[in-house]
């Protein structure tokens, strides 16, 4: 159950302000450049809410890591997550794990799982910010890897860890009026409510998940084991499917030649 108050959050956001990335600019904002400064406004608000339990991902690892100074090796950081889906979709890599000291901190990365990580005993939600250009007709956008979603459906069904994790989406869309963006509406998406069937794999740009949140399926009633089981069948059949198309279209015709 997650434990942020999304309503509160998104009648919150709605008409905010905020400066556009170098307003002396008129040319076009990437979608990166125009999410960062709203997704700051969201971290804010939600760390002013729950200030004992909302970090940035990087802000938790160091301090868990901080505040555990007898965990010195990978083996003994990995193990104060208690959660091995946590685990998965929160720690860095084996180097980087044990080549962390309080002054060789972790900082920010663009692909970790999280933009906002809210935790508390043991339960970690979290939530991507995603933004979007009303005035524009865009593709939908890169969410998570369906690579990463497959590996993190079975270590739940391996380890029968269905309870302390959920990963939640919001959008924002903006409006571009002179010298600041403006959000006229925005949208909430929990992943594991939405079907598996209803997932677009976009197997040509590094087997992302893409969807707009406001377009996303929210009809999925089976609890997460249901879940990890409906997701893995739909990306087998899919990646059989790209399987089979790779080996037809790449493999036989070339095939007498070699």
């Amino acid at each position: 159950m997650n434990r942020i108050d999304y309503t509160e959050l998104l009648d919150w956001v709605l008409h905010k302000e905020v400066a556009r990335p170098n307003a002396a600019d008129s040319g076009t904002l990437s979608g990166h450049a125009a999410g960062e400064p709203f997704e700051k406004l969201v971290y804010r608000h939600l760390k002013g809410m729950y200030p004992e339990n909302v970090f940035k991902q990087y802000e938790y690892l160091n301090d868990l890591y901080r505040n555990n100074p007898q965990c010195i090796t990978v083996k003994d950081r990995m193990a104060l997550f208690h959660s091995p889906v946590a685990l998965f979709l929160l720690s860095r890599g084996d180097g980087a794990t044990k080549n962390w000291n309080p002054q060789n901190i972790f900082e920010e990365k663009q692909n970790d799982t999280a933009d906002i990580l809210y935790q508390k005993e043991g339960y970690f939600e979290l939530l991507d910010v995603k933004t979007r250009n009303v005035a524009k007709s865009a593709m939908a956008p890169n969410i998570i890897s369906a690579y990463k979603v497959a590996q993190m459906c079975a270590i739940l069904l391996d380890n029968g860890d269905f309870r302390n994790v959920s990963i939640n989406y919001v959008e924002i869309d903006w409006r571009n009026e002179d010298k600041i963006l403006k959000c006229v509406a925005a949208h909430y998406g929990n992943l594991f409510k939405a079907r598996p069937d209803s997932l677009y794999i976009n197997w040509a740009s590094a087997m992302q998940i893409q969807f707009h949140v406001s377009d996303m399926d929210q009809t999925f009633t089976g609890d997460l084991e249901d879940w990890a089981k409906a997701y893995l069948r739909m990306f087998v059949a899919s990646a059989k499917r790209r399987c089979d198309i790779m080996y037809r279209k790449y493999v036989l015709p070339f095939e007498k030649y070699v």
